[in-house]
C-alpha cells in the first residue's frame, strides 16, 4: 500500500523522465504512475534505470481519451496529478496548429474532467499541477522579466494553447474548487532531449559537421534552466506550493542564440579534441520564424523566497555536462535519430 498515488502526464518526455526519475527514487512510499501516449517525443528507454522499480508503473494513454483517462484515475485511485504532456515545438505549431490545440487544450480539459469526475469533491489532499511555458506571456524588450503576474500575450500557435490550457486549469479551481497549481518555466536543457530542440540538434550537427541553421542573426534572446534543477523545482511546488497560485521557474540564465551557439561549438570541439570554435564555419543564418520572439526572461524569485529553491548550475557548467551526457550516449542519439526508439516500447510490452 502506498502512501500517495501520483499520475505524471508525458512521464517518457524530456522533462517528464527527469522527473518521474526523481519522484521514484526520492518517494519509495509513493506510486508514481507514468501515462505517456508515446509520440515521437516519448522514449521509454530514458526510464530504464527505474522501470523494474516497485513503486513505478507505465501506462500507455492518449490524454485527449476521455474513458480511459477517466478509468486510469479511478482503477489507480489518484491523488495527485503534475501534467506534463504537451506538444511544444514552436515550429511544429505553426506547420500544424490543430494538434497543438487538440493535445494541449483538450487534453488538458480530459484530465481536468476526469480529476473533477473522480475526486468527486472530495478535494482533501488532492492536487492537480500543471506545468507550463514562458511563452504564455510574449516576449520583452532589452530589459524587464516575466513574473507572476505579468498579463497573457502568446504569439505563436503552441503559446496560445498552453496560454488556453493555463486558463482552464485556473477556471475549473475557479469555478469547481479543484486545487490546482501552475509553473511557468524557461527553456530547458539537458539529457534526453529530442533532437528537435536547439541544443540536442547542434550538438548533433557539430559532431557530425552538419549546419547549424540559426534563425535572423541570431539576436534572439532566451534564458536556459537545467532539466534536472527543473525537476526540483517541480518536486518543490508540488509538496510545498499554495493551492491556487502560479510560479515561475527560470535559470537566471540569458544568452543570446548566437552566443550560446558559440558556447556549444567551442565545448563540442574541444571535447572532441578539436581546435575550439572550428565548428563556427558551420553556422548558417536561415530565414526568421514566423513570430519569432525576441526575448524571453523569466523572474523566479517568489520560487526562491517562498519555496527555497533556485538553480543548482549555471549555464557553462550544465553546458558542459549535457555536451558529455550526448558524447558518451551516442547510441541513445542514433537511435533517436533513425526512429529505432521506438521499437524499445514494442519489446518491452512482448516480453510481458
Amino acid at each position: 500500500m502506498f502512501k500517495k498515488n501520483i499520475l505524471v502526464t508525458g512521464g517518457a518526455g524530456f522533462i517528464g523522465s527527469h522527473l518521474v526519475r526523481l519522484l521514484v527514487n526520492k518517494y519509495p512510499e509513493y506510486k508514481i504512475i507514468n501515462m505517456d501516449v508515446l509520440t515521437y517525443a516519448g522514449n521509454l528507454a530514458n526510464l530504464k534505470d527505474v522501470e523494474d522499480k516497485p513503486n513505478y508503473e507505465f501506462v500507455k494513454c492518449d490524454i485527449c481519451d476521455f474513458e480511459k483517462v477517466q478509468k486510469i484515475f479511478i482503477d489507480y485511485q489518484i491523488e495527485g496529478v503534475i501534467h506534463l504532456a504537451a506538444e511544444s515545438h514552436v515550429d511544429r505549431s505553426i506547420k500544424d496548429p490543430f494538434s497543438f490545440a487538440q493535445t494541449n487544450v483538450m487534453g488538458t480539459l480530459s484530465l481536468l474532467q476526469a480529476a473533477k469526475f473522480a475526486w468527486g469533491g472530495n478535494f482533501e489532499d488532492k492536487l492537480f499541477y500543471h506545468v507550463s511555458t514562458d511563452e504564455v506571456y510574449g516576449a520583452l524588450g532589452e530589459d524587464g522579466f516575466f513574473t507572476e503576474e505579468t498579463s497573457y500575450d502568446p504569439h505563436s500557435p503552441y503559446s496560445a494553447s498552453k496560454a488556453s490550457s493555463d486558463h482552464f486549469v485556473r477556471a475549473f479551481q475557479d469555478t469547481f474548487g479543484l486545487p490546482t497549481v501552475i509553473s511557468n518555466c524557461s527553456n530547458n536543457y539537458g539529457s534526453f532531449q529530442f533532437p528537435e530542440k536547439l541544443i540536442p540538434l547542434f550538438i548533433n550537427n557539430i559532431c557530425n559537421n552538419k549546419p547549424l541553421p540559426v534563425y535572423g542573426k541570431g539576436e534572439n534572446v532566451r534564458d536556459w534552466l537545467y532539466v534536472e534543477d527543473h525537476a526540483r523545482a517541480i518536486d518543490v511546488i508540488f509538496h510545498k506550493g499554495k493551492i491556487g497560485d502560479t510560479y515561475n521557474i527560470g535559470g537566471f540564465n540569458e544568452w543570446k542564440n548566437i552566443d550560446l551557439i558559440k558556447v556549444m561549438i567551442k565545448t563540442v570541439d574541444r571535447l572532441l579534441g578539436r581546435e575550439e570554435g572550428t565548428s563556427e564555419k558551420l553556422i548558417t543564418y536561415v530565414t526568421d520564424r514566423a513570430g519569432h520572439d525576441l526575448r524571453y526572461a523569466i523572474d523566479s524569485t517568489k520560487l526562491k523566497v517562498e519555496l527555497g529553491w533556485e538553480p543548482s548550475l549555471q549555464f557553462e557548467e550544465g553546458i558542459e555536462e549535457t555536451v558529455k551526457w550526448y558524447l558518451e550516449n551516442k547510441e541513445w542519439m542514433d537511435n533517436i535519430t533513425s526512429g529505432d526508439y521506438q521499437e524499445y516500447y514494442k519489446e518491452m510490452y512482448k516480453a510481458k
